[in-house]
C-alpha cells in the first residue's frame, strides 16, 4: 500500500513525466539525425548502407540511453527503481548488440557494393570481398561474445561467470583451448586468410586434386565450387595447415598445353602454321603466346607440345579443347598419313637351328 501510495505522489509523476519527454525527445532526435546523416550520407555509399542498417536499432537506443539518465538521477527509495534500472541496462546492451551487429552488415554490404566482382578492378574487388567476409564474421563473434559477458555482469548472481566469459574471449585457458582448438584454429585461420590473403573470393584454386573456384568464405570454412557443380567444403585451417594450387593469386591469366602424338614424317611449320590460325579464330585466346614444340619422340612416332595463353581458368580449359579438336582435324583431312600409326614388319620367322 505505502508503494502504490509513493507512486501516486508527486515526484512519481514528475519522474514518469521526465522519463516520457526523455523518450520523446530521444525520437525527435532519431528523426533529425536520420535525416541529416541521410543527407551527409547520399553521395557515400559505403555511409550510406551503414546509415540505412542502423536505423532501426538506433531508434531502440536512444530511447532507453535517454531513460537510462532519467532512471540515475531517481531518488534511491523511488519503488522499483533498481529493477528498473537493470531492465533498462539489459535492453540497452541488447540494443546496443544489435546495433553493432547492423553496423557491420552495413559495412560489409557496403564495400561490396561499391566493388562489384563484374567491375573492370575484378583482382581488387575478390580481395576486398574476401577480407569483408571474413573480418565480418570474426566481429559479428567478438561482438556476441562481449555483449554476452556484459549482459550477464549484470546479474550479482552470474557476474563471476559474465568475467570468465569476457575474460575467455582474450586469454583462453588451457582446459577450455584444447576443447575450442579446432574452433579458434579456424577464427585464427580466418584472420590470417584476410590479412594474409592466400585465397580470395572467385579465386581458382586445385584442393586435393579438385579444380573449383572459391564460391563462399565463413568464419570456420571455404566452400569450392568444382566445375562439375559439387561443392568442396574445407576448414579454414586446412588452407594454413596444407600446401594447394591458387591459378589466380596475382592476375588470372594461365598458360596451358596441348599434346599430339605424329608420325615421324609429319612436317612441324603446317602444324605451327594452324595452330596459330586456330588460336587467332578463338575469342578465348589473349594473344600472349600460341607456341608448337616437339617434346618427345618414342617407337611409334613424335610428341608435340602446343603452349596457348588465355585470360582466365575457364577460357583457358575452352581454348585447349578448340586447339586440341582443331589440329585432330586438320592432321585428319590434309595429312592422315602422318596419323601415329602401329608398324610391324611381317616375313617369315627364323628357320629351326638357326637355318
Amino acid at each position: 500500500m505505502n508503494q502504490l501510495i509513493a507512486w501516486a505522489d508527486d515526484s512519481s509523476l514528475r519522474l514518469l513525466l521526465a522519463a516520457g519527454i526523455a523518450v520523446l525527445l530521444a525520437l525527435v532526435l532519431h528523426v533529425v539525425g536520420v535525416a541529416l546523416l541521410r543527407r551527409i550520407t547520399r553521395t557515400m555509399p559505403l555511409g550510406s548502407a551503414i546509415m540505412a542498417e542502423c536505423v532501426a536499432p538506433t531508434r531502440f537506443v536512444l530511447p532507453l540511453i535517454a531513460l537510462q539518465a532519467v532512471w540515475q538521477v531517481a531518488p534511491h527509495d523511488f519503488p522499483l527503481i533498481a529493477s528498473v534500472q537493470h531492465a533498462n541496462v539489459v535492453l540497452l546492451l541488447v540494443s546496443l548488440i544489435w546495433l553493432g551487429l547492423r553496423m557491420v552488415r552495413g559495412a560489409t554490404s557496403g564495400l561490396m557494393a561499391a566493388h562489384p566482382l563484374n567491375g573492370e578492378d575484378h583482382l581488387n574487388a575478390r580481395r576486398v570481398h574476401t577480407q569483408a567476409k571474413v573480418l565480418a564474421n570474426t566481429l559479428v563473434f567478438g561482438i556476441l561474445v562481449t555483449g554476452l559477458a556484459a549482459i550477464l555482469m549484470t546479474f550479482p548472481g552470474a557476474r563471476q561467470f559474465g568475467a570468465s566469459l569476457l575474460a575467455s574471449a582474450g586469454v583462453v585457458g588451457l582446459v577450455v583451448g584444447i576443447a575450442a582448438r579446432p574452433v579458434l584454429g579456424n577464427l585464427l585461420a580466418g584472420l590470417q586468410i584476410a590479412l594474409g590473403q592466400p585465397l580470395r573470393i572467385d579465386d581458382v584454386l586445385i584442393v586435393q586434386g579438385e579444380w573449383g573456384r572459391v564460391e563462399e568464405i565463413t568464419g570456420t570454412y571455404v566452400v569450392l565450387k568444382v566445375w562439375d557443380q559439387r561443392r568442396l567444403v574445407i576448414p579454414l585451417q586446412w588452407f594454413i595447415e596444407n600446401p594447394f594450387q591458387n591459378w589466380s593469386r596475382r592476375n588470372p591469366e594461365l598458360i596451358g598445353t596441348v599434346f599430339l602424338w605424329v608420325d615421324y614424317g609429319m612436317q612441324m611449320e603446317p602444324l605451327r602454321v594452324e595452330a596459330k590460325r586456330i588460336c587467332e579464330g578463338s575469342p578465348a585466346w589473349d594473344r600472349r603466346h600460341c607456341k608448337l614444340d616437339v617434346t618427345d619422340t618414342a617407337a611409334h612416332g613424335v610428341q608435340i607440345r602446343l603452349e596457348v595463353t588465355s585470360f582466365d581458368a575457364d577460357l583457358l580449359w575452352r581454348l585447349r579443347c578448340d586447339v586440341r579438336e582443331g589440329l585432330v582435324d586438320f592432321m585428319q583431312r590434309e595429312y592422315p598419313q602422318y596419323l601415329p600409326r602401329m608398324r610391324a614388319e611381317i616375313g617369315p620367322g627364323p628357320l629351326p637351328n638357326g637355318r
